[in-house]
């Protein structure tokens, strides 16, 4: 029987895994691994600096006081070792992951580390507006996994982000990752005791740039972009060519 682990960053006890786990249930066996406690904006990060504890919240459910990175690690190289999941599904989160936001991204991050760990995966997230349902947006992932399922032979590497409207859904669109400019600013505070602390803001600004996650959204259309994480700038590898080369020479002189 096929079998789906399903993780997040909103916590073991959000509403979105929750209803992604029940849809999901309907068609193939599912496991849950998920933080005890919301992780967003964790990115790509291991904890290896103190033990990580897992719970048996109920069966085919735990919580793991880690980030999801952690969470899809503890799951495929330790409680799933024997039978490894065919497909890893991160989600639904609580807002969108779009654009340049993926590096942030603890959903999306649990997929990197099944693509690491040789295992298909899908991260998908919700906009949050007026409208939004994620009873809606489970039904539809249910729909979307279970087409990939169907599918001959899944790469090992397939990384896909999805992001789902809040409005009526319009259609589909394959696109690629839009950019968000931020206008950061680090605001210092002081608390009652005198000691000074920072909160780091950010106002998004977006490129209107066409054929991108972003534009999709907002057109009311279900993004899908394809991700990988060979990070190499291949255009670079040309365009840089004479710095190469003086680099080169550079490493070749004598200390001294």
């Amino acid at each position: 029987m096929t079998r789906i682990l399903v993780t997040n960053d909103d916590g073991v006890f959000s509403e979105g895994i929750r209803l992604l786990a029940r849809e999901l249930g309907r068609l193939a066996e599912v496991v849950v691994v998920a933080p005890d406690r919301e992780q967003s904006a964790t990115g790509h990060s291991l904890t290896l600096t103190r033990p990580l504890r897992m719970v048996k919240l109920e069966e085919g459910w735990y919580s793991v006081d880690g980030t999801p990175t952690d969470c899809v690690n503890l799951a495929v190289l330790w409680l799933l070792k024997e039978a490894r999941p065919d497909l890893v599904v991160s989600g639904i989160n609580f807002g969108l992951n779009v654009g340049d936001d993926v590096t942030y991204s603890g959903t999306v991050s649990a997929t990197f580390e099944a693509t690491l760990l040789g295992i298909p995966s899908i991260a998908f997230s919700q906009e949050v507006a007026e409208g939004f349902s994620f009873a809606r947006s489970a039904t539809l992932a249910a729909r979307f996994v279970e087409t990939v399922l169907a599918e001959p032979e899944l790469p090992a590497d397939l990384l896909l982000n999805v992001n789902f409207p809040a409005g009526a859904v319009r259609g589909l669109a394959f696109t690629r990752l839009g950019k968000r400019v931020y206008r950061q600013s680090v605001i210092e505070k002081e608390d009652p005791r005198g000691r000074k602390y920072y909160w780091i803001a950010g106002t998004p600004e977006w490129q209107e740039d066409r054929g991108t996650d972003h534009e999709a959204v907002q057109s009311g259309m279900v993004s899908v972009t394809p991700l990988h994480l060979d990070l190499t700038d291949y255009r670079g590898l040309e365009a840089y060519a004479g710095l190469a080369g003086r680099l080169a020479s550079r490493a070749g002189e004598r200390s001294g």
